[in-house]
């Protein structure tokens, strides 16, 4: 009798250790909804960011993605994304702000970066604001692409001469 009860309180321990680490793991995390303003900008591609991906200036979370949507520009069957983010209310970006898509690390995802311009106008908070420099993210593959190409030499290069090429005949 003696045994079933120790085994008893040592699975309670251990729920409530379980319970403490689920915890502390929710409040780390940094979870919550931004509450605040809307603000949209366009970019040409958003290879890696999804909804409810972070906002961030100077790798503090300042915000947050709400929506991205496909839409067409004008001219010949162009499209960008339409990226809706909700910053926090206390956070006022100049009109010149830069908007790019981040990586988290090599490995890791990515993140919408903003980078504060220096211009004297802020972006409204009514919902109407927008960030019209944005830079799309840089794509490993294209990267490896221009790496291994950019060394190809072209087929009408000329080609290195050997010594015995450049040996000089005396009579």
């Amino acid at each position: 009798m003696g045994r079933n009860a120790i085994e008893t309180v040592l699975g309670a321990v251990v729920l409530v250790i379980a319970g403490l680490f689920l915890v502390f793991a929710y409040s780390s995390a940094d979870l919550r909804k931004v509450q605040g303003y809307t603000v949209s900008a366009n970019f040409p591609m958003v290879d890696g960011l999804k909804e409810g991906g972070d906002v961030k200036i100077n790798g503090v979370k300042v915000g947050s993605i709400a929506s991205m949507n496909l839409i067409a520009e004008p001219g010949p069957t162009q499209y960008l994304v339409d990226l809706k983010m909700t910053l926090l209310d206390t956070v006022t970006l100049p009109s010149d702000t830069i908007a790019m898509v981040a990586s988290e690390s090599l490995l890791g995802g990515k993140y919408l970066s903003l980078e504060i311009g220096v211009d004297e106008d802020s972006i409204k908070k009514d919902g109407s604001g927008k960030l019209t420099r944005t830079q799309a993210p840089m794509r490993l593959d294209d990267l490896i692409g221009q790496l291994i190409y950019s060394n190809k030499k072209p087929d009408n290069a000329p080609t290195a001469a050997t010594p015995a090429d450049n040996a000089a005949v005396h009579p």
